[in-house]
């Protein structure tokens, strides 16, 4: 039967609009002893929602964003730039990464960052301090990297997959063995995983999952950095120098080196994401306190980690670094742990690809619901029983256009299984714009900063600076990326 909803209850689900109303003197009840306690706030649309979300809850959200894929490509980007410019490259990454953060989070609330209105998504805040021309330009620029995430999720879960198998062909025939594997049947499989996992409603219902997937992202990157380090104390000796890995000639070294400024600039922003973290907060204390804390933290561990994999994963190699630290083999014994490793990498990106699409699922759903109001493929629910398993609430457009979403991912995925490059275009085309040039802008706006003042400087400077990271970074990544398709 189809259930309609009750807008003050938050998307609680009753049989027929008659139980409905009985239930709202009890829902208004509810929602006065749910404000007094800061948990929830009626938002413009009507409904009440309860932001639960706590300090570690958003530490996991980052963690599980941030601690991806990317973190397994830096140790070829730190071999291109070296000994200095890799481990300088990670920290300036870090430090911007949390000036972002910090600027952004003061944007969650217009006009006052305290007690102002929620902008519940990066693209609402865009929208209240800049205007609509910054809007479109944002939104498209947020939603494909927010797609491209997926398909680079899509592409590094495969090759782990593959990983697993020709970890153990290795071992079971010897390190020369032709264990060869293709990307297709892994990326199907997770694909269809995905189909299932996507029908999470949002964010709010999704902590559980981020902290299983910030709990692998852990695994994985102190495994990278434990082999890494074992690998180095085999050697005997420090391996790499202090230019990188040499090249054939002066353009390759840039091309190689813009695509490693590329890889990291995907390792570290959030940022097309944080304000929908941020909306799953409690207050008091206010919001935008506890993401600056949680940012802080999040970037700190992660920024430890990248460390590590980076240099101990180039220390150990050298100029044979491979693209991705636990799949390149670099490393095939004890190959149990590296199977481990690599089923902990599925895991997290399980979690990682929501954690990047849940904001395009829900920037659809609610234009459609309210473009729609009446439609009862938009806004109706059923419940399905299944043997074993509580009953579940399926709505058929979050089941159609879900579906249709994760298939465009993984098809685009298949086409373009290319691992560090495709982690170069999808960083560099997001760095400037949504990590830096829009929060800056937007916190002009919100603190009214005056040109020509210190502060304006400063930020202007570091704009600008990133604007030339993003624009070499793009073009090496593209030209990776061209040559690895003619290859």
């Amino acid at each position: 039967m189809a259930k309609q909803q009750n807008p003050l209850c938050d998307n609680t689900p009753y049989t027929d609009i008659a139980s409905c109303k009985k239930t709202d003197s009890m829902a208004v009840q509810q929602s006065l002893e749910l404000a007094s306690s800061g948990s929830c706030n009626d938002d413009v649309d009507g409904k009440l929602v309860i932001r639960d979300g706590t300090l570690f809850s958003c530490v996991a959200h980052i963690i599980t964003a941030v601690i991806g894929a990317g973190v397994l490509s830096l140790a070829w980007s730190t071999s291109q730039l070296g000994w200095i410019g890799g481990p300088v490259a990670l920290l300036c990454f870090a430090i911007i990464t949390y000036v972002s953060s910090s600027l952004l989070s003061d944007c969650y609330r217009s006009p006052d960052s305290v007690t102002g209105k929620r902008n519940r998504s990066y693209i609402e805040a865009v929208r209240v301090n800049l205007g609509e021309t910054h809007t479109w330009v944002c939104g498209l620029l947020q939603y494909l990297s927010l797609c491209g995430a997926g398909i680079a999720y899509v592409i590094t879960t495969a090759t782990s997959m593959r990983a697993i198998q020709r970890s153990n062909c290795y071992h079971e025939k010897g390190h020369q063995a032709a264990c060869s594997y293709g990307d297709s049947l892994y990326m199907l499989l997770f694909g269809a995983l995905q189909i299932v996992v996507s029908q999470i409603p949002d964010f709010h219902n999704m902590e559980w999952l981020s902290v299983v997937a910030a709990i692998m992202s852990f695994t994985y990157a102190f495994i990278g950095f434990g082999l890494g380090f074992a690998k180095v104390i085999e050697n005997g000796e420090i391996h790499g120098s202090i230019t990188g890995v040499p090249a054939s000639s002066v353009a390759n070294k840039l091309w190689l080196c813009f695509q490693a400024l590329g890889d990291i600039a995907f390792a570290y922003p959030y940022s097309i994401i944080l304000l929908e973290i941020q909306d799953t907060l409690k207050s008091p204390p206010a919001e935008n306190k506890t993401m600056k804390k949680a940012s802080m933290i999040a970037i700190f561990v992660t920024t430890f980690f990248y460390l590590c994999c980076g240099c101990f994963g180039y220390a150990a190699f050298g100029n044979n670094t491979p693209g991705n630290l636990l799949t390149g083999f670099g490393f095939y014994e004890p190959y149990w742990l590296i199977d481990f490793a690599n089923a902990c990498i599925v895991l997290h990106l399980v979690g990682g690809y929501q954690i990047y699409s849940q904001p395009v699922f829900a920037v659809v759903e609610r234009w459609l619901g309210k473009k729609f109001p009446n439609s009862g493929f938009v806004n109706n629910f059923y419940n399905l029983k299944l043997p074993f398993l509580p009953p579940v609430q399926l709505n058929p457009l979050r089941l159609c256009f879900r579906t249709a979403y994760v298939v465009s991912t993984t098809g685009i995925a298949v086409l373009f299984p290319y691992f560090n490059q495709v982690l170069g275009v999808l960083g560099a085309l997001n760095f400037w714009p949504l990590a830096i040039y829009f929060p800056v802008e937007m916190y002009f706006i919100q603190k009214k900063i005056r040109p020509w003042t210190r502060k304006w400087f400063v930020l202007r400077t570091l704009s600008f600076v990133c604007l030339l990271v993003t624009v070499v970074g793009l073009i090496g990544s593209f030209e990776g990326l061209i040559s690895a398709k003619l290859s």
